[in-house]
């Protein structure tokens, strides 16, 4: 239970954080992004579900550049792109997202269209605006994405 509740606000960290930085990273190789499996969801034939992993800052990342990982490199991703085509091309793919993993490759894992939602929660309570391609402003973000999820 402990666990659960540690990694639910590590995961609010995450989004407090990128939101203030408006930075996201992740670690890439010639082969493309680092990936793990879900521990609690699974896709139609009983697989776990594939995760992309994101940090809310440099050290974290970093921290997690070892074993499977070791050949990876950090990559930046400005906030605005992050929610735009990493968050809306993850949910996409069928895949999750797992934020701030530790070391042991263990963290929260997120639903990429529910995350969007948490991200425009809270840049609304920094009272943040944030230039979208995509988009005409973080509300038309906000009702596509729940539009999306709900069908509202």
């Amino acid at each position: 239970m402990k666990d659960s509740i540690d990694i639910l606000n590590k995961h609010k960290k995450f989004v407090e954080q990128i939101c203030e930085s408006e930075l996201v990273y992740t670690l890439e190789n010639n082969e493309g992004f680092a990936v793990s499996y879900s521990n609690n969801y699974e896709d139609e034939e009983g697989e776990p579900i594939e995760l992309n992993c994101f940090w809310s800052n440099e050290a974290l990342a970093k921290s997690c550049i070892k074993e499977e990982w070791s050949e990876f490199e950090i990559y930046q991703i400005p906030l605005n792109k992050f929610i735009e085509y990493w968050c809306i091309g993850i949910d996409h793919d069928g895949f999750m997202i797992g934020t701030d993993f530790d070391t042991n490759l263990y963290g929260y894992e997120s639903d990429p269209l529910e995350l969007i939602l948490e991200i425009v929660e809270k840049l609304k309570a920094l009272d943040k605006e944030i230039e979208f391609e995509n988009f005409e402003n973080i509300t038309d973000l906000e009702n596509q994405i729940k539009t999306a999820l709900y069908g509202e």
